[in-house]
């Protein structure tokens, strides 16, 4: 059985790979991922935050609106409180690189291109195979119109593509006007990869302190559904390589993903709720429901639910929205 795929020109033994996050602070653990079956890891993200650049451009990012109110500057965290710098996040790259066999995927994260060509072409320097641009970005400006937002992200792609020989995917989240506009704007400024989507974590309220607290909650299968029906608008109509990220749980989800035109789905939730072994359970059983349905191989059955080749393509626009909700059956 042929699980191998593509990514950013990455030849990958099978389509799971580990997405940023703790799991691969330490070596170890990232040799327990691969030992598992990842085909390829993202490396926890190294935040702007962390790194040292121009001060008021960061304090413009960190303080802005919090004049609002006092508390707000307790919002943001202080920078010396993280695990790792940058200097102890390319070697831990490098290390990496050392140890595993399977690619390894740098991930910066952050708003402004401020010191991260630096830090971009350190992590290239110290053998990253890729790296992923995760934009978190909240617009809170009210006079701010959506298209700087847009040439933000398209100006730090441009950016890293030419400082970085090593392919490059922007991790985004799905409020944008248009998605599929800025899809074909960030695969024309030359994205090797589009990552769908970023999951923003919002924050709660205590309403007994009266303070804001942060809030993290692991994902649920159903979140994948936002993903999918992108990944399966998008298949085929751009040339960036899709990568499927949140709500990936089960088997069903990676195959579903894949049939939607998919090149990875990327696991988290799933590994940090049930354990790293999860990743070979769900590879097995993939095998066992491609030889079931007499599949040879993932490139095989990769788009074959996309918008391009379902028989109803509107199912994946308005139609199926009204259709959803003329079906639902009344239980009272």
């Amino acid at each position: 059985m042929d699980l191998s795929t593509t990514y950013m020109g990455l030849k990958l033994k099978n389509p799971i790979v580990p997405s940023a996050s703790p799991l691969s602070r330490t070596v170890d653990m990232v040799k327990k991922l691969e030992d598992a079956g990842a085909a390829a890891v993202v490396v926890y993200s190294l935040f702007e935050e962390q790194i040292t650049h121009d001060q008021n451009e960061f304090d413009h990012y960190m303080t802005s609106g919090t004049e609002s109110f006092a508390e707000a500057l307790s919002y943001f965290p202080v920078t010396n409180d993280y695990n790792m710098g940058p200097d102890q996040y390319i070697r831990h790259i490098s290390n990496l690189k050392s140890a595993v066999e399977i690619p390894v995927i740098g991930s910066l994260n952050g708003v402004s291109a401020g010191g991260w060509l630096k830090y971009a072409k350190e992590i290239e320097d110290a053998g990253a195979d890729g790296l992923e641009l995760n934009v978190y970005y909240i617009p809170t400006n009210l006079e701010k119109d959506g298209t700087i937002i847009e040439e933000m992200y398209i100006r730090n792609l441009i950016k890293l593509k030419k400082a970085l020989k090593i392919p490059v995917a922007m991790k985004l989240s799905p409020y944008f006007s248009s998605m599929s506009n800025m899809a074909k704007k960030l695969d024309t400024a030359g994205a090797d990869a589009l990552v769908l989507f970023n999951r923003f974590y919002q924050p709660d309220l205590d309403i007994e302190n009266l303070e804001v607290v942060p809030n993290l909650d692991l994902s649920n299968n159903w979140e994948m559904r936002l993903p999918l029906r992108w990944i399966a608008i998008l298949h085929s109509r751009i040339k960036a390589n899709l990568a499927a990220t949140t709500g990936i749980h089960k088997y069903e989800d990676v195959l579903k993903m894949i049939m939607a035109g998919a090149d990875i789905t990327c696991m988290c939730s799933e590994l940090l709720a049930n354990g790293i072994g999860r990743i070979s359970e769900v590879l097995k059983e993939v095998e066992q429901w491609m030889t079931e349905k007499e599949y040879e191989s993932i490139e095989q059955m990769k788009g074959s639910m996309s918008q391009k080749s379902v028989a109803d393509p509107a199912a994946f626009e308005r139609a199926n929205y009204m259709k959803a909700l003329n079906n639902y059956k009344l239980l009272i």
